[in-house]
């Protein structure tokens, strides 16, 4: 088990680039599984949940290759279906929320697949309904064995129809398509969720040799197809990492470019911290400087009332987000309402913010409301423990606010989702050492 150990109180500057989409990139990688030709993915970021993806492609038979920093080729056209029967393969799903997404691909060229109840943060009940709803109704059998806890799914063929889904679900809606696009017929999904990383999943699929309309919007039109050929993909910067950038240099007062951010995929992002009071602005091509406060006000809504931020489906705000504006709250001026709706257990790191002195009322697992300090009163160091991706970024946070040194434990869930996160913000001027 390793620690970060953070010293709080310096300001950040200079320039930094995010790292490639972590979502992104399990549904894409997922994908290479449809083809047995090469498919070439660049901008993969180097985290623990994606290499751990990929070590599971090649112990299944992938052959993949690193090209350069962030770019490897795939290429699945000798998979061992046997290793969906052991204990590695089982063990590896369960340490691997992602791992879900291999069953459509699976399912579409194989006719069969095999996986355990997948793993991944402790953040609260995650379904699979409707995964295997949207699968059963393209003609999958799926059983369920409470022995070993391993849910097997074959077909003797899928075949193309209207489905309705009962969730926008992003992880749910990728591996429908990824079972559809080789479904005969034609494929109608509506309530597709229509994030950034569902759109670069079809785009992707598309050059492979796929037939998809409604690239964008929550109706999509797949016609099925026979087989894939070659593709090059390049994955977008990832919208949380970004997210979680302008929150670090609003909590530090400092000035701080973010580079290469692809704009126009950030949705209401860029908003949702104006209303915060952040002050930020879209520079040169593609860049997004935030400029440096010494305080920030949060909105309220045109009556006067306290401002609400609630995660929605795409194009509203993301739930992976909801954690950094909370702590990003904690040294506004003013007040706000945070409504996690989709994770019942995602709120519940806000006794190490109070702890540190933040002043917060956990209203109930979904709701918290965070009265701001407005940088009067400092955060005060705290010895913590990361519970998950986006719980322990936001801890890293308020730990490089606080006045004083800060240890946070349980740093490898940290690292399923932020690239050498140590290493780069030092590079800006934090001070944060890694102890193994």
């Amino acid at each position: 088990m390793a620690k970060f150990v953070i010293e709080g109180g310096h300001k950040l500057s200079g320039e930094i680039y995010p790292q490639g989409a972590k979502n992104e990139a399990l549904e894409v990688i997922c994908a290479t599984l449809l083809s047995c030709e090469e498919i070439i993915i660049s901008n993969i970021p180097n985290i623990s949940d994606v290499n751990n993806l990929i070590q599971l492609l090649i112990d299944l038979g992938v052959t993949v290759r690193k090209l350069g920093k962030g770019k490897y080729s795939f290429c699945a056209q000798n998979v061992n279906l046997d290793y969906l029967e052991t204990p590695e393969f089982a063990h590896a799903c369960t340490v691997l929320r992602g791992s879900v997404m291999l069953v459509g691909p699976l399912l579409a060229r194989f006719h069969k697949a095999v996986i355990p109840q997948p793993g991944g943060d402790k953040i609260g009940r995650r379904r699979l309904d409707t995964h295997f709803t949207g699968l059963s109704r393209l003609g999958a059998d799926f059983t369920y064995d409470n022995k070993d806890q391993m849910y097997r799914v074959s077909t003797d063929r899928l075949k193309g129809g209207y489905m309705l889904l009962d969730e926008a679900s992003v992880t749910g809606t990728a591996n429908i398509v990824m079972a559809a696009v080789m479904a005969e017929g034609e494929t109608t999904i509506y309530n597709a969720a229509c994030e950034p990383y569902v759109q670069q999943l079809c785009k992707m699929l598309v050059k492979m040799g796929a037939k998809i309309d409604g690239i964008g919007s929550n109706l999509l039109r797949i016609r099925g197809v026979k087989k894939f050929g070659s593709a090059e993909h390049t994955i977008l910067p990832d919208m949380i990492e970004i997210g979680s950038f302008i929150a670090m240099a609003a909590m530090t007062g400092s000035a701080l470019t973010i580079k290469n951010v692809s704009y126009k995929d950030l949705g209401m992002i860029p908003s949702a911290f104006r209303k915060m009071g952040i002050k930020l602005e879209k520079r040169g091509e593609d860049d997004i400087f935030v400029e440096a406060q010494d305080s920030y006000s949060i909105d309220t809504f045109i009556d006067g009332s306290i401002l609400i931020m609630a995660d929605a489906p795409w194009p509203g705000l993301t739930p992976d987000l909801l954690s950094v504006f909370l702590v990003l709250a904690t040294q506004a001026r003013g007040s706000v309402l945070i409504h996690q709706k989709m994770f019942e257990s995602r709120l519940f790191f806000v006794d190490k913010l109070i702890d540190m002195g933040a002043q917060i009322i956990l209203c109930d697992p979904h709701r918290a409301t965070i009265i701001g300090l407005d940088h009067r009163t400092k955060l005060r160091p705290a010895k913590m423990s990361s519970p998950d991706i986006r719980a322990g970024i936001a801890l890293l946070i308020a730990a490089m606010s606080a006045d004083g040194t800060s240890t946070i434990s349980n740093i490898e869930q940290i690292d399923r989702g932020y690239e050498a996160i140590d290493e780069r913000l030092n590079a800006l001027g934090a001070k944060i050492s890694r102890i193994s």
